[in-house]
């Protein structure tokens, strides 16, 4: 298939937007759209990477990553976390957390996960993690999500 036909399809697929996060001598993270549950017995999730990104090298040699789903209100994060050439948690509000990940403050929801299985992909790899733990605001919150190139909300709950 022409990869420029390629891009248009998945182009129309609205997917969640994520920002994944990685410890290290120098922390990383990238704002992500190809997060996704793999499995509940055993929980497993999946996210796909460039192996050309800069975050790579970091993500290619963590045991652990965190991943923080994005609301609509975080369009500032996911547009930070994707903007190259960056240090992408200047001046962004976050933690130190378990197993040395950077929790990013005030997101919807949160998993830490133990990278299991890299999986080469083509120009990607495919990482699968096992959540370890987790936490979620008390209300639910309209999700950020990616459709034609650009950021949108949807608000089931009517809010």
């Amino acid at each position: 298939m022409d990869v420029d036909l390629f891009r248009a399809v998945l182009r129309r697929q609205a997917t969640s937007v994520v920002v994944i996060t990685a410890g290290g001598p120098s922390p990383v993270g990238f704002t992500a759209t190809s997060f996704t549950s793999v499995s509940a017995a055993p929980p497993l999730v999946s996210f796909n990477l460039d192996r050309g990104s800069s975050s790579w090298p970091t993500v290619e040699a963590a045991e652990h990553v965190a991943v923080h789903l994005l609301g609509r209100h975080h369009e500032h994060l996911a547009r930070r976390f994707s903007t190259s050439g960056i240090d992408r948690f200047a001046g962004t509000s976050w933690t130190p957390g378990p197993h040395g990940v950077p929790l990013l403050d005030d997101v919807p929801a949160w998993l830490v996960a133990r990278v299991v299985h890299r999986v080469p992909a083509g120009d990607h790899a495919i990482v699968l993690a096992e959540p370890l733990l987790g936490a979620h605001a008390a209300q639910p919150h309209p999700p950020l999500v990616y459709h034609m190139g650009s950021y949108h909300s949807i608000d089931p709950l009517g809010t």
